[in-house]
């Protein structure tokens, strides 16, 4: 690392957090001016307002445009050295392009498994304290509206062979029934279970059953047995009953992959929707590198219209950015598009962007 790499390594990073930070202070000032009126109705301090729901808020909105940020930033320091002919400075004493480009890399590097661990570990917490105090204190989830907590006729795949149903389910007490279970191997039921009601044992991790009647099923035999309480270790829980649409957004990645593989053995529709938040989680980190390397190459030839010029075309391909990834996403949950491929669609295209643009550098 030489004076030129920190030079612009430090105004890379600097750039990036005071743009960043900047929005972040805009976003909570009109989230709170849109949620007043429910943080007066929840009777809740200021302390908890923040610890329960701002702790969740600010790393949601930071990780959403965390990429388009590094990408404004590069833009606008590089477009401001342009100006003042520093690239060309650099340039005409003898350091390459690809040379200059270095600490870029160092940069981009950084921030990108910067968001890559957050993505994947801290975000997802994250995303739990922000839609929780969302669902309970602003817009009524059903979770917790004791008038609509119930979820009726809820019906899925325990394993290969195994099916389960539940006819009410409480959300909030975790309970519900009647509940059953049947086994079926080559078309035949070998084996059925029903009870009243299911509880969740929150002390031993369990499902309770209560007034339990099984059946074993047999070509020339039936056996029949009934408790009036069993303990059973199913290998779902009451999140996976829940049906939150924000279920995905909640779960750190190693959580994300067995609900992914759940969701598989149960044959849900919604397993696309999963997989594509799974690698955009890796995607999402791979653009700022990609993003990146457009910013220099677009900001570091000397134009006319100076960083506003830049800025234009900096804005305009972000746009088209977003634009790539909500297409591609909505190809895949909507169609038949491979959950993978609509992820890196974006990554794909723009790694052509950035080398064109790259080929018009001056060099």
């Amino acid at each position: 690392m030489k004076k030129l790499d920190w030079y612009i390594l430090k105004k890379f990073l600097i750039t990036f957090f005071f743009c960043i930070l900047l929005f972040t202070i805009i976003a909570v000032v009109i989230d709170i001016s849109e949620k007043t009126d429910d943080f007066v109705k929840s009777g809740l301090t200021t302390r908890k307002i923040i610890t329960n729901y701002y702790f969740g808020f600010v790393p949601h909105i930071m990780a959403l445009l965390f990429p388009l940020f590094v990408f404004i930033a590069v833009i606008f320091f590089t477009s401001k050295m342009a100006g003042r002919s520093e690239i060309i400075a650099i340039l005409a004493s003898g350091i390459s392009y690809r040379r200059m480009l270095v600490p870029y890399w160092i940069g981009g590097i950084l921030l990108a498994l910067m968001l890559w661990f957050a993505n994947h570990m801290l975000i997802p917490r994250a995303q739990e304290l922000r839609t929780d105090f969302e669902a309970r204190y602003v817009n009524g989830n059903s979770s917790y509206n004791p008038l609509m907590r119930t979820t009726s006729n809820i019906y899925f795949r325990v394993d290969t062979f195994t099916y389960a149903g539940i006819h009410y389910y409480d959300t909030g007490s975790k309970s519900g029934g009647p509940f059953f279970m049947h086994k079926i191997i080559k078309n035949q039921l070998v084996y059925n279970l029903r009870a009243e009601t299911i509880r969740w044992d929150t002390a031993k991790k369990k499902w309770s059953l209560q007034t339990v009647i099984e059946r074993k099923i047999h070509p020339l035999k039936e056996e029949v047995s009934s408790e009036t309480t069993r303990d059973m270790n199913f290998n779902f829980k009451p999140f996976d009953l829940s049906r939150d649409e924000y279920a995905k957004n909640k779960l750190t990645t190693p959580e994300l992959n067995q609900f992914i593989k759940l969701e598989e053995l149960r044959g849900s529709e919604q397993i696309n929707e999963l997989k594509i938040e799974r690698y955009k989680r890796d995607a999402s980190a791979a653009s700022v590198m990609i993003l990146t390397l457009i910013g220099v190459a677009v900001a570091s030839r000397k134009v006319r219209g100076g960083s506003g010029m830049h800025l234009a075309i900096g804005f305009l391909t972000a746009a088209m950015f977003i634009l790539t990834d909500r297409f591609s996403t909505i190809f895949s949950t909507k169609g038949n598009l491979p959950p993978l491929l609509a992820a890196w669609i974006p990554a794909f295209i723009f790694i052509v962007v950035a080398y064109f643009f790259y080929r018009r550098a001056p060099k």
